[in-house]
């Protein structure tokens, strides 16, 4: 190998390593403060916020190591101090301890969490998105011992199926059908917790009495056990998403046209493809197509004339592609298959549903 080679390879080498070093630190925030005491009410993600300027890597703040599950319980009243170990910035903690004249301890408030759980906690119990096989050979709510259509708390409900006495079971409403937005595939039904009962008497036709109403049920609604996933832990560890498949919004909570910051939306990749929660996206909306008219003036989209579009489809080179505009980031906190759940962190214009996800760039992500 000659030395213009060599040259060239170590130039590339260290170029690389330049970048990933690069890309890998934290951005503080202009005008951060150097120490900040813990309040009720707040978050990892909005405490970072104060210091960095991508606050989803707050793990990297703390200096977080994501094998251990809950590493760092931080509670009101500490005091977090900025540091700089090894030219990296980090986030220690002087816990408070208050104690009354007798030197007893008084017990804090709880840790803070890494988001507001009040915000996901009804989807991490309510919406699942499941197949719709398996939701077809699930028993259904015939009627009640109540005339009315409508069933609430401590009314009784029949169930088409002889289910264990003692049982506890979970009325779902049928909600919408997703689709893959490329393939078209199927993906699954959404299913949305109605109520939650016990079974009191077992029989080909089985009563359950009704514990927890979150809407009124009705005759047709699926009945299924009470699964595990209803007390899966809220404790998420922010990572950057990497999947090699195109990824986008299929849907929002409430069916909503635009949804904005905290809002849920659903995506179209689940566990099957390798999402898992805490996975952090970027949302981009495609960038416009526009064309160069007859006079050498760009058209956008919307106001090209029935010409335009004509001539657009049989001339490649006289249209350009608009880059790609970010809209914001969101964190997944529900995994299902072939689907899942994110909540929108931060959100520069409305997020709808066909807008793409991808990998979050920690040098430009946006958040407060």
């Amino acid at each position: 190998m000659d030395r213009t080679m060599k040259r060239l390879l170590l130039l590339a080498f260290l170029s690389l390593n330049i970048f990933v070093a690069h890309a890998d630190t934290l951005t503080l925030k202009a005008g951060h403060p150097d120490t900040y005491v813990v309040k009720k009410g707040d978050t990892l993600w909005d405490i970072s916020g104060y210091f960095l300027n991508d606050p989803w890597r707050w793990p990297k703040l703390w200096g977080v190591n994501p094998q251990i599950a809950n590493p760092h319980l931080i509670y009101p009243g500490d005091r977090l101090t900025l540091v700089f170990i090894d030219g990296q910035p980090r986030l220690v903690v002087k816990q408070h301890v208050k104690k009354s004249p007798e030197g007893r301890v008084e017990s804090k408030d709880g840790p803070i969490p890494a988001v507001d759980l009040a915000l996901i906690k009804p989807y991490l119990v309510q919406n699942r998105v499941v197949d719709p096989t398996w939701l077809s050979g699930l028993p259904i709510v015939m009627s009640g011992e109540s005339p009315s259509i409508h069933h609430v708390v401590d009314d009784i409900v029949y169930v088409n199926a002889q289910l264990e006495q003692g049982l506890k079971v979970a009325m779902y409403q049928t909600g919408r059908e997703f689709f893959a937005a490329d393939s078209g595939e199927l993906l699954g039904q959404e299913i949305i917790l109605a109520s939650s009962g016990r079974v009191i008497e077992s029989g080909a036709v089985s009563k359950v009495k009704l514990l927890s109403s979150l809407r009124e049920t009705k005759g047709g609604y699926h009945v299924a056990p009470v699964e595990d996933e209803a007390l899966m832990s809220a404790y998420f560890i922010p990572k950057a998403a990497d999947l090699n498949v195109a990824t986008s919004i299929i849907g929002t909570i409430g069916n909503i046209r635009e949804a904005g910051k905290l809002d849920v939306v659903y995506l179209d990749r689940g566990a099957d493809d390798g999402v898992e929660t805490g996975h952090v996206f970027s949302m981009y909306r495609d960038g416009e197509n526009i064309i160069i008219d007859n006079d050498g003036n760009p058209v956008r989209p919307i106001d090209r004339s029935s010409y335009d579009k004509l001539l657009a489809n049989f001339s490649d080179d006289i249209e350009y592609k608009m880059p790609d505009v970010f809209h914001g980031n969101l964190m997944i906190f529900k995994v299902f298959d072939k689907t899942s759940l994110g909540l929108i962190m931060f959100n520069d214009r409305p997020v709808r549903v066909g807008d793409k996800l991808m990998k979050p760039d920690p040098l430009t992500i946006k958040g407060e």
